[in-house]
Parts: C-alpha cells; structure tokens; sequence
C-alpha cells in the first residue's frame, strides 16, 4: 500500500491518490456526510464564472469538481498530479489533463480564474504553488481555495483534532483499498495552519483581498483571493 509523508513529494502524492482512486470519490462523501457537495457549489459560486470566462481547476482528480464548476458556463479546465485519478475521470465531460501545480503548462495571465479544492495542502511547496497560480491568472484574477481548516470554537476543535481525524484511518480501513493513505490525509490536515496563517500566506504570494468564509464550524474554509493588478 501506498502512503505519502509530510514531506509530500510529489511523486508519492501521486502513487498515493493512484492507489485510491476508484473509491476515492464515494470515500470523501462518505467521510463528509455528503457535505462535499455542498462545498463544491460554494466553491463555484465564490468563483463568481459566466461564459467566455477560463478557469483552472487544479487538484482536480477525477473532475467531479470541474463538472460542477462548468455548470456556471465557463470553460474550465481540470488537472492533476495524479494519472489514476484523471483515468477515473474520463467519461465526465470535461477536459482533464496531467499536470504538476508547481509547473503549470500555461502561458502567463491565460485564466481568468483558479481554484484548488482540499489538495493545496498537498504541494511540497506551498508557496511556490501559490505563486504559480497568480502566474496564470489575469491580472484582477480571481483564486478560490477550499481546504480543511482550524474549527473555530475550541471544544469543537479538540474534538475534531484528537478524535475525528485519528478516527479516520480507522473508517477507511473498512471502506478503502488503502487505509494508509487516509492516515497522511488526516496528519496533513493536522499540520495545517489555521484560518488566518493561510490567508497571510496567500497574501505574501501576490494576492489582495483576501479573506474566507468557514464551514462545518471551521473544519473547512473557502479562503478567496485577487491577483493584484499590474500598473
């Protein structure tokens, strides 16, 4: 079985969600409580897309999101890391290709949005990630993260840190094929920063504006974003 570290390198990130893959749609609105699709349309609404607009649907895997976010009439593009996850989905309707977030295969301000959706915390360079983003996006651009965050009321959180996410390899041992890949799942979300650290973050890589909206109590946040303009 494969599972990646923490040091998410990005060929064990892409072994990992390979071996995943088949389930690994059904596994998140299992783990959610259905709560991934309203997360999903959230996303596309904070995206704010109409037709003649380009959007970047990085992480995309299967592009269950991309199809949600073409529902806006944009035209949008879905990619990933990992060849097993974009084999699932073919057959949705979307374009879907390979490619590393971190050397996106585009010409510079080609989009007129771009959005990542709980896979950010898996770059091996966050920042540099980021960065890239801003590349591509037109100035005035618009980024919309999804992402496990911090829930904000602290008996919640303790609850969730230290129970929930030690309790998810134990439900995927039952449900998938590779349990051990949602022990790194839960220890990544663990070691990810909070609301605010993320939001400043973004804000050091070219973007203004930014700000969230939580989710779940905080478990997740929809961190959005501009590209600043250029004089």
């Amino acid at each position: 079985m494969t599972r990646a570290s923490l040091d998410k390198k990005p060929a064990e990130v892409a072994a990992m969600f390979d071996g995943v893959a088949k389930r690994y749609d059904a596994m998140n609105t299992v783990m959610s409580l259905g709560m991934d699709r309203h997360w999903r349309s959230e996303t596309r609404k904070a995206l704010k897309l109409g037709p003649g607009q380009r959007c970047l649907d990085l992480g995309a895997g299967s592009g269950v999101s991309t199809a949600e976010l073409a529902r806006s009439g944009a035209s949008v593009i879905g990619a990933d890391i990992s060849l097993g996850m974009l084999k699932v989905g073919r057959g949705r309707g979307v374009p879907l290709l390979a490619a590393d977030a971190l050397a996106l295969p585009f010409a510079d301000e080609s989009f007129d949005a771009v959005t990542i959706s709980f896979a950010i915390r898996n770059l091996h360079d966050v920042e540099a990630g980021l960065r890239e983003m801003a590349r591509v996006l037109k100035p005035g651009g618009r980024l919309v993260v999804c992402e496990f965050s911090t829930p904000t009321w602290e008996p919640f959180r303790t609850v969730y840190m230290e129970y929930v996410m030690r309790g998810f390899p134990i439900m995927a041992r039952a449900l998938s094929s590779n349990p051990d890949a949602y022990v790194y799942l839960a220890e990544s979300v663990r070691a990810w920063p909070d609301q605010a650290e993320f939001a400043a973050r973004i804000g050091a890589s070219g973007f203004g504006k930014v700000g969230w909206r939580n989710y779940a109590g905080g478990a997740v946040a929809l961190h959005r974003a501009t590209k600043a303009s250029t004089a």
